[in-house]
Order: structure tokens, then C-alpha cells, then sequence
């Protein structure tokens, strides 16, 4: 590594300013900070000289990120292979698991999933460079880290074209036109995911996209998904329990039940274990609260997210869900409060989202409110507005508007608890 890293600065003068690739300077910047410690320092003031910068806490990120891409990619690959089995199961079996085996479910889910990380990628990097050439600087880092999670966060069956189109967006409107990294005030991530579901809303949300394959399904079986074969996520039919035509798992149940009777026929749907373990229908990296928290421990382990706040978040939903269970006016507030916390992708927003440094709170009882906060109101809008089913995104975006203000006011109240003690010494 000393040689290759000897090899690598001498080739500095060609590339800075005056050289004779100056104007590559950016393209060789990122690649060399990437492979060894920048040696850029600070000129005036007090600083501090550490190996761990920016892009090495990214990829700390990204590392944290692997089990929840690796279930993904198997969850991917289940469910397609069981929606299949509904429409032909003298191929695939009554249930798919009997015919087709794991090797067959992680080739057909990394088919799936591995060309939505290359879109990503390639256009957010894409448009890195090119603001990174108008601009004179190397890569930004938080792009190694929004690369990733834009995948997770999308369904399976998503066009890759509109992952193109939202990634650019997001980089561009979420963040370059902000100053690029550090600079921007909402998750870069979450960003493309808004950006889908409020323009193309059937392909992010309905019950067509949670299941790879189902369109090709529907188009063979006459306009149609087969009996039993609901493409749905538990939160859409746990939103569709407030309606008139209840629906759990393609099984439209009657009006008249009530809450405890339609409560119970969703758990037996979708059971508490198979939510945690992640064996349900979903976005690509949420659906495994196992895989999840095995990110957060290494995240919490080496210190790069912040405990307050996916302790808080939790904590929020929690309680949160705790009052709709006391208001009780239908079986969507009846719901036992702890559900909310493994369905959808409140865990996956609570670790990986919420925590984002750039845009969540800063100071230390800032991030306790912001994350109590989030998690409560992510909980307030699935159950208050069925219309968005998946609460966590329209919560975490609007908490990294409040981020700010909630700092604000932690540190003014700080002062004021100063003054009085300076007044009474």
C-alpha cells in the first residue's frame, strides 16, 4: 500500500492547479481520498488530524446497510416465487418453497435489485462529477451512502428509469442546489422516494408493486391477481381496516366486524415473527427488523449514528400509538401500538433516515425531540390519513425542516438557564 500510495501523490502536481490535468483535478481527488487519508489541512485555528473522515464514516454506513440489502434480495426473490406459485402451481408447486430452493430466490432477487443500485449510483455519481467539474472539487461523500439507500427504499418492481429520474432529482433539488454535501436540509434519499411517490404514485404504492412480477402476472391472468395471491403490504391493509370493504391478505372482509375480529384476522395474516424476521411483502431493505438492527448495532458500535435518536424514535412511535389505542374510535387506532414499530419501514427511517447527521437535530436534547417527535407523527399520519399508508417518509422530511428550529430552541433555553445563574452568582 506505501508504494501504491507513493505512486498516487507524485502524480499530485499533474492534477492541481497549473498542472497539465488540471482539469481532471476533481475525478483524481475523489479517487485518491478514497483509497488513502486526505492530506488537505486546516491552515489557521484549532483541528484536529484523524484517519476517519468523511468518506470512511459513509462506508461505515453502507456496511451497516448489507444485511438489510442481502434479506432484501432474498425477500425479493420469495415473494416473486410465491406469487408465481398462485398462478401456476403445477410448475411451481402448491407453495414455492417445495420446488424452488434459496439458491433460486437470491439469483432471481439479485437480478432484481442489483440493476436499481447500479441506476442509482450511476446517475446520482454522474451528477456529482458534473457539479463536481463545474465547481472544482472531488466527489462528494454522502452520495456513498444515498446510492444505496434510494434502492432499499423502493419497491422491487420499480421501472429503473423513474429510479433514474428521482435520483437525479434528489441530487440535484435535494442537495447540490444547497452547496452539495453537508449543505442540504432534507434526506437525499427520502427525497427520491417523495419525488416518486407524489409523481408516479401507482408505481409506489397500491397493491401491484410489492411483489416482483405481479404485472406480468396480472397481464396472464386476464386483467387479474389469482385468488390468494394479493400483492398488498400489511400497512395497506392495515390502512383499508378504517374503509367500508376491509381487505387482509386479498380476503375482503365484511364492515360490520368489529375491531377485535378484524384485528385478529390481520395478525393471523401477517404474523408479529414473520414481520420481525421480515418474511412479508415490501420495500427491498424494510422489511427485516433482524437485519436492521444488526446495521444499527454496528452503526451504534463505532458512533456514527446517534442512540438518542433511534431510541427516541422509537420511543415516539410508541407512545404515540399508545394514544390512539386510548382514543379507540376504529380497528386501525385499536391496533396494539408495538405493531406499528415492526411494519413498514419505521424501523429501517428510525436507523438509517432519522439519523442522517446533516439534516437531523444537532444538539443532545434536540435529537431526543426530534426523534420522539418523528416517530410519533409517522405514526399519526398512517393512522389519521389511511391515504398514505407508510407514515415514516412524510415524518422523517418534515422533522428535518424542524431539525433547525428545534436546535434553535434547545439552545436558547440553554442561555436563558445561563443568564438566570449568572444573575443569582
Amino acid at each position: 500500500m506505501k508504494a501504491l500510495k507513493k505512486v498516487i501523490h507524485n502524480l499530485d502536481p499533474k492534477f492541481e492547479k497549473g498542472g497539465k490535468w488540471e482539469k481532471a483535478y476533481p475525478l483524481y481527488e475523489t479517487l485518491s481520498t478514497f483509497l488513502f487519508t486526505p492530506k488537505h489541512v486546516t491552515k489557521k485555528g484549532a483541528h484536529i488530524r484523524d484517519g476517519v473522515d468523511l468518506k470512511r464514516t459513509m462506508f461505515m454506513v453502507v456496511l451497516a446497510l448489507i444485511p438489510a440489502l442481502l434479506f432484501g434480495i432474498y425477500n425479493t426473490g420469495h415473494w416473486h416465487y410465491e406469487l408465481m406459485s398462485h398462478l401456476n402451481p403445477e410448475e411451481y408447486g402448491a407453495y414455492s418453497d417445495y420446488l424452488v430452493g434459496f439458491g433460486d430466490k437470491v439469483i432471481y432477487g439479485l437480478l432484481q435489485v442489483l440493476p436499481l443500485i447500479i441506476v442509482s449510483y450511476a446517475v446520482g455519481l454522474a451528477v456529482e462529477f458534473i457539479f463536481g467539474f463545474i465547481r472544482g472539487h472531488g466527489l462528494h461523500e454522502g452520495f456513498l451512502v444515498s446510492g444505496m439507500l434510494i434502492p432499499l427504499t423502493m419497491p422491487a418492481d420499480v421501472p429503473l428509469w423513474m429510479v433514474g429520474v428521482a435520483t437525479a432529482f434528489a441530487v440535484v433539488i435535494g442537495k447540490e442546489v444547497f452547496g452539495g454535501t453537508g449543505m442540504n436540509i432534507v434526506n437525499i434519499a427520502l427525497t427520491a422516494r417523495a419525488f416518486l411517490f407524489f409523481a408516479y404514485p401507482t408505481a409506489m404504492s397500491g397493491d401491484k408493486v410489492w411483489k416482483s412480477g405481479t404485472n406480468e402476472v396480472i397481464a396472464d391472468n386476464g386483467g387479474t391477481l389469482p385468488d390468494g395471491a394479493s400483492g398488498a403490504t400489511a400497512l395497506g391493509d392495515m390502512a383499508s381496516l378504517v374503509g367500508d370493504a376491509p381487505v387482509v391478505a386479498g380476503e375482503v372482509l365484511s364492515s360490520e366486524a368489529g375491531s377485535a375480529e378484524l384485528i385478529q384476522k390481520f395478525e393471523n395474516a401477517y404474523d408479529p415473527l414473520h414481520a420481525i424476521i421480515g418474511m412479508i411483502p415490501g420495500s427491498i431493505g424494510e422489511t427485516s427488523i433482524i437485519a436492521i438492527l444488526l446495521g444499527a448495532a454496528l452503526l451504534l458500535y463505532t458512533g456514527v449514528a446517534s442512540w438518542r435518536i433511534i431510541l427516541s424514535f422509537f420511543a415516539g412511535g410508541l407512545v404515540f400509538g399508545l394514544l390512539m389505542n386510548l382514543i379507540g374510535a376504529n380497528a386501525y387506532m385499536d391496533m396494539p401500538a408495538w405493531y406499528h414499530l415492526i411494519l413498514g419501514g419505521f424501523a429501517f427511517g428510525a436507523v438509517f433516515m432519522a439519523t442522517d447527521p446533516v439534516t437531523a437535530a444537532q444538539t443532545q436534547y434536540g435529537k431526543l425531540w426530534y426523534g420522539f417527535l418523528g416517530g410519533g407523527l409517522a405514526v399519526l399520519i398512517r393512522v389519521l390519513n389511511p391515504a398514505y399508508p407508510e407514515g415514516v417518509m412524510l415524518a422523517i422530511l418534515f422533522m428535518n425542516i424542524m431539525a433547525p428550529l428545534i436546535d434553535h430552541y434547545v439552545v436558547q433555553v440553554n442561555i436563558s438557564r445561563r443568564k438566570k445563574r449568572f444573575k443569582t452568582a
